[in-house]
C-alpha cells in the first residue's frame, strides 16, 4: 500500500493537496502524520523524504516528493485526476502549476489555519491581486468546463486538489467572492474528505 507522509492538518496546505486527490480518486494509502514546528520534525521527515519536507509519497521503492509531483503520480494510478480532453488537461495542469509556483502574497497574508475564523481585515494590495487571479481562474474554468459538474473542470481533478487550501483560506478569512467562485468553494467545503480534514485539524488542538 502507498504511504503518504504529511504534516499537521491545521497548517500543512501542501499535505492537503495529495491527500485530498488520493481520497477523491479512491486510491488507498497509509497516512503517516508528523507534527511540524518541533525540534525533531526535520529528522523525522528525513526518514522518508530526501528534502526533509512534507508531503512525501512512498510506493515500494519509489519515493515521490512535492505536492504536484505526487498528484501527477496519483493520476498515473487513476487517470480521472486529470481531464480526459487534451486541451482541458493542459489547462488544468497549467493552473495547478501556477498554484504550485505562485501566490506568495496569499500564502503569507492568509496563512492556512483551518480551525480559525478571523474577522475580515482589508488585505494588502498584493493579496488582493492574488485573490483576484484565483477568482479569474475559477470563473474561467467554471464557465468553459463546468457543464459536467461543479468543480473547476466539471468533475474533480488535481486542479481542485491544488486549490483546496484556498477554500479553507477563504473561509477562515471571510473572503467575499462572486457567484461562481463561491459555488466552487461551497462545493469543495462540502466534500466529505474536506470535512474530515477539518475535523481532524480541530482535533489536533486537543
Amino acid at each position: 500500500m502507498l504511504k503518504l507522509i504529511i504534516g499537521d492538518k491545521n497548517y500543512s496546505s501542501w499535505s492537503l493537496r495529495p491527500w485530498l486527490a488520493a481520497r477523491q480518486a479512491g486510491i488507498p494509502f497509509e497516512e503517516i502524520s508528523i507534527p511540524l514546528r518541533r525540534a525533531t520534525t526535520k529528522a523525522e521527515i528525513l526518514k522518508y523524504s530526501p528534502t526533509g519536507k512534507v508531503p512525501c509519497l512512498i510506493d515500494g521503492d519509489t519515493v515521490v516528493w512535492e505536492s504536484l509531483s505526487i498528484c501527477e503520480y496519483l493520476a498515473e494510478l487513476n487517470p480521472t485526476l486529470w481531464p480526459s480532453e487534451k486541451k482541458a488537461r493542459a489547462e488544468a495542469r497549467s493552473v495547478a502549476a501556477e498554484m504550485h509556483s505562485g501566490f506568495a502574497a496569499l500564502r503569507q497574508g492568509m496563512s492556512l489555519d483551518v480551525r480559525a475564523s478571523f474577522p475580515f481585515l482589508p488585505p494588502s494590495v498584493e493579496v488582493q491581486a492574488d485573490v483576484a487571479r484565483i477568482v479569474s481562474i475559477c470563473e474561467d474554468c467554471r464557465q468553459r468546463h463546468g457543464r459536467e459538474g461543479p468543480f473547476l473542470f466539471g468533475r474533480f481533478t488535481n486542479a481542485d486538489a491544488m486549490y483546496a487550501p484556498v477554500v479553507f483560506r477563504f473561509l477562515t478569512y471571510h473572503v467575499e467572492l462572486p457567484e461562481l467562485p463561491r459555488q466552487w468553494v461551497d462545493t469543495m467545503a462540502a466534500l466529505p474528505a474536506m470535512q474530515e480534514w477539518r475535523e481532524m485539524a480541530i482535533a489536533e488542538a486537543h
